[in-house]
């Protein structure tokens, strides 16, 4: 960790209140490939701090904390706690609280099925949210629109599809399939109003804390259709069946959600490829062949 850095920090723990501003120790976290992650200690206290480049990722993490304060408003889950942020030369810094991790309670999967649910009651009148903000790198737009279809259509698949054409990684007849599934894509979800999403819910994304309970961090929120985030759970091999049977218990899913994963799951999908490259595109390209 830089030193102006750390400078930096000190006057933020002495702003927040520490006796003893003083970084005392500061360890490695393990993180996403964007940020830098740390536990820093500073007297009694520790911190978790996220390092990035405000050049490269501008207002990141002021989204982040905004993300994070929404979904904390819900009162439904446990969020780490947003603390402070600010730069440092071209270093942007997020300080959250530090969650000890522990060992699931013997209730967790169906607390975090339930507490998941209670989120996801949470609603707005409109899909989208009043500022966009990231998908891990990615700008995320969530300009609002008053049906899930078009703004799964155009927020979502087409903004993502238009990095992956201009990266010419995709085909003129891929285009075409995306094209017909987007005729049908208002048939295929049931209609609902939106729900408070933590908008990206892989296993990377949530942990156990000190008493065994579910957190979860790192979001992407907006007000979309909540199988979107039930979707997002099963992206890399699905969550215990203990957490769905819990949240259909709280807060029933429509009829044949299950085959609606592969169709909610074409947006994280093209995410990917935009990140990471053409790996993922033959994912994409068997579920829009089984989706058309």
């Amino acid at each position: 960790m830089e030193e102006e850095v750390k400078i930096a920090l000190e006057q933020e723990f002495a702003a927040l209140g520490s006796e003893k501003p003083k970084i005392e120790k500061v360890s490695k976290v393990y993180g996403g490939s964007i940020n830098r992650s740390f536990k820093v200690q500073s007297g009694k206290q520790n911190y978790f701090v996220k390092l990035n480049s405000r050049t490269l990722y501008p207002k990141m993490f002021e989204l982040e904390a905004e993300g994070l304060e929404l979904l904390s408003s819900a009162k439904a889950i446990k969020i780490p706690r947003f603390l402070t942020l600010g730069v440092a030369g071209d270093t942007a810094y997020l300080v959250l609280e530090f969650i000890e991790s522990g060992s699931e309670s013997a209730n967790f999967w169906e607390d975090f099925g339930r507490q998941l649910a209670g989120l996801h009651q949470q609603s707005a009148e409109n899909f989208g949210l009043g500022t966009d903000n990231y998908v891990g790198s990615l700008k995320q737009d969530n300009s609002y629109k008053d049906n899930w279809a078009d703004f799964f259509i155009e927020n979502r698949l087409q903004q993502q599809l238009k990095m992956v054409v201009d990266d010419h990684l995709m085909d003129s007849a891929l285009l075409k399939k995306f094209d017909q599934l987007f005729a049908k894509v208002a048939d295929y979800f049931p209609e609902e109003k939106p729900s408070l999403l933590h908008g990206d819910l892989w296993s990377g994304n949530f942990m156990v804390g000190a008493k065994g309970e579910p957190v979860i961090m790192d979001p992407a929120v907006y007000y979309g259709h909540r199988e979107m985030d039930i979707a997002m759970t099963h992206l890399f091999g699905g969550f215990h069946a203990r957490f769905y049977q819990a949240y259909h218990e709280a807060f029933p899913l429509a009829g044949g959600w299950e085959k609606r994963i592969e169709l909610c799951n074409l947006y994280p999908l093209l995410v990917h490829v935009n990140l990471f490259g053409g790996a993922y595109l033959s994912r994409v390209k068997n579920s829009l062949n089984r989706l058309i």
